[in-house]
Order: C-alpha cells, then structure tokens, then sequence
C-alpha cells in the first residue's frame, strides 16, 4: 500500500478535500447539529459550534499522518461551493490492507445521488492508487438510505448482526447490516 492521506479527489459535482478550522462554522451549520443527520451515527448532535471546532482541530492534526483519510465534501452549486458532509475511512489497517467507510451529509442534500458519487471517487482512490484490498461498511439496519449508498457503490451483504448496537439518539438497540467490497469486485465493476 502506498499511503497518500487525504488527497484532494474531484468528480462532477464535488471536491472532496482536507477539512480545516475554517470550516466550523459550515460544518455546525450543515450537519453536525442535526439530530436527523446524526440519528443512526455513533454521536451526537453538536451543541454549539465549539463542539465542531474543536472536532477540526483535532482532525487537522491526524490530517498529517499519511494513513488518515478523512474529507470535506464540498459540492459545486452554481457559482458556490458548499460544505455538505464528509467521508472518511476508519480502523485503517496497514498489514490486512482494509478500511471501513464512513459518511455523512447535510440533510437537505439527501437522495440526489451525491453521496454515492463522492463515496465511489473514494473508492477509485483506495483501490487504483493507495492499494487497500478490502473496504468495509456498515449501517443500523433501518438506516435505508446508507445501505442504498453502499450496495450502488459494491458493497455485498456480509450479514446481519443482530440488537448489536445502541443508537445515541434514541437509546434503541438496532440490528446492523454489514457490507464489503474487495479489490476485485471493484475492478470487475469497472468492466462491466
């Protein structure tokens, strides 16, 4: 695997880029404080504004290491570029060369197709340039629209692990989902 870190990616619609302190404000604004946005996400809704900023500041710093993949998706909007969400990959692991995906988005941006697009830019990276084998993903299972994102981007159902899990927001304990793509599905994909 050759590390890269968090490499400006683009598609269509979007840059996928570095998140700084700079982008606090947005970010608080977006999602970070939606409880909607955070339901099915392992934390809560941000408080105040220093909540997220801080959250960038400690991001920022892991942003120096070259195994750390963690973007700001900024979405091109006219002549406007807006801060909608991020996409990172989590549980990095160096000597079985997998990930897990994570994502999240500014609720009003839902259902356009736009989480997909940046999460298979992100895969495109993972498997043509950094070299990961496996990337991993899972959802609360009535979270329907992350299992959508994942299945039009590859992923294959894993299983089901069930009450696995404690929502935040509701203290229900749900079922989750879990899905993978392998570097040769991605390719096989790309055939296709």
């Amino acid at each position: 695997m050759i590390h890269s870190g968090t490499k400006i990616l683009h598609t269509k619609r979007l840059t996928l880029r570095p998140f700084t302190v700079k982008d606090a404000d947005a970010m608080f604004e977006n999602w970070a404080n939606d409880p909607d946005v955070t339901r099915y996400l392992s934390w809560q809704p941000h408080g105040n504004v220093e909540l997220t900023r801080a959250l960038l500041t400690q991001w920022a710093e892991e942003s120096k290491d070259p195994a750390c993949y963690n973007w700001a998706i900024v979405l091109h909007e006219g002549e406007k570029d807006i801060l909608i969400g991020n996409i990172s990959l989590l549980h990095v692991n160096e000597f079985h060369e997998r990930a897990e995906v994570g994502y999240c988005m500014a609720k009003r941006y839902w259902g356009k197709g736009i989480m997909t697009e940046a999460f298979l830019e992100v895969l495109r990276y993972c498997f043509e340039e950094v070299g990961f084998y496996r990337i991993t993903g899972h959802h609360a299972a009535p979270n329907i629209g992350s299992g959508k994102v994942m299945e039009k981007c590859g992923l294959v159902y894993e299983g089901t692990m069930r009450k696995h899990s404690v929502l935040n927001s509701t203290g229900e304990r749900v079922d989750i989902v879990k899905r993978a793509i392998l570097r040769e599905d991605y390719f096989s994909n790309r055939r296709k």
